[in-house]
């Protein structure tokens, strides 16, 4: 694995134990792909989808943090101007041309903010699950999708968020016509049953491209 040493630009807070890392330089990537991240290389590293854009001055990935962990509890105590490695950029997860819904559970909206960033939300619907209100990270710049963009809430309610899990709003709603992918991102348990909900309502298993969180 090639490293890159890069300096810490940002570190927020996002959600409770929801923190959003943006460092440099940029390294070139297609929207979807992955990174690993490590405070030393030759210590603990995980793997964080982008969720800048491609064109963004800095690179940004978003993050869970975990107390009992061995490196989250390190990266949210990072301030500007601190080190860390990055790997180059890989994965294949990447919007193809044409209509697509795009499903996320929590951190897994990721990809799909990187995805809108770099300019490809073009005939795409984003469906996008979370316990809490809180847990629907960039929704200010999903909004830009209008009615395309759904936010399903299964702890509260709002107005204007679906009441429910994501899973079951995809069984109350009409899926489209054949020509549409799916792009799956979140924990194994929602891609699994997402999955499988949506081949028992006739998509083909070539139409679903999926990412796990773990």
């Amino acid at each position: 694995m090639i490293w890159h040493t890069c300096k810490v630009e940002c570190n927020r807070l996002i959600a409770p134990e929801v923190f959003e890392l943006t460092f440099s330089p940029l390294l070139p990537f297609k929207a979807g792909q992955m990174v690993h991240i490590a405070i030393e290389p030759k210590n603990t590293k995980r793997l964080y989808s982008l969720a800048s854009g491609e064109n963004d001055p800095a690179m940004t990935v978003i993050f869970d943090l975990r107390q009992s962990g061995q490196l989250t509890p390190l990266l949210s105590r990072l301030s500007a101007g601190s080190t860390i490695y990055s790997s180059t950029p890989h994965g294949s997860f990447f919007a193809k041309p044409g209509p697509a819904w795009w499903i996320a559970t929590g951190t897994g909206i990721a990809p799909f903010r990187s995805m809108l960033r770099s300019g490809l939300g073009e005939d795409k619907k984003l469906i996008h699950g979370g316990r809490f209100l809180e847990s629907f990270y960039y929704s200010e710049e999903f909004k830009s999708m209008g009615n395309q963009y759904v936010r399903c809430c299964s702890q509260q309610q709002h107005e204007s968020v679906y009441a429910g899990r994501l899973t079951k709003y995809l069984q109350e709603t009409p899926l489209p016509g054949k020509d549409y992918s799916y792009y799956l991102c979140g924990s194994a348990e929602m891609v699994v049953d997402t999955r499988d909900l949506l081949i028992s309502r006739g998509v083909s298993f070539e139409k679903i491209v999926s990412e796990i969180y773990f």
